[in-house]
């Protein structure tokens, strides 16, 4: 898995009834955007997190002003 700042997380539930988690990252503590990545969650707080097969990363396009030429 690759992130970058900004993109967001959705970890989805296990098993029946079980709700999605969902988050920022806003920070990426491995190389080439690699794993761990620390987490804004939109439930709670903040953690450092190793993403599971359950996880699906939803990448969010750079505004005009930052996208290279």
């Amino acid at each position: 898995m690759r992130a970058v700042v900004g993109d967001e997380l959705l970890v989805k539930g296990r098993h029946v009834g079980d709700v999605n988690r969902e988050g920022v990252i806003v920070e990426v503590h491995g190389v080439n955007g690699a794993p761990p990545y620390l987490v804004r969650w939109k439930d709670s707080g903040e953690s450092v997190f190793f993403p599971s097969s359950d996880t699906v990363v939803e990448h969010r396009p750079l505004p005009a002003a930052r996208q290279a030429p």
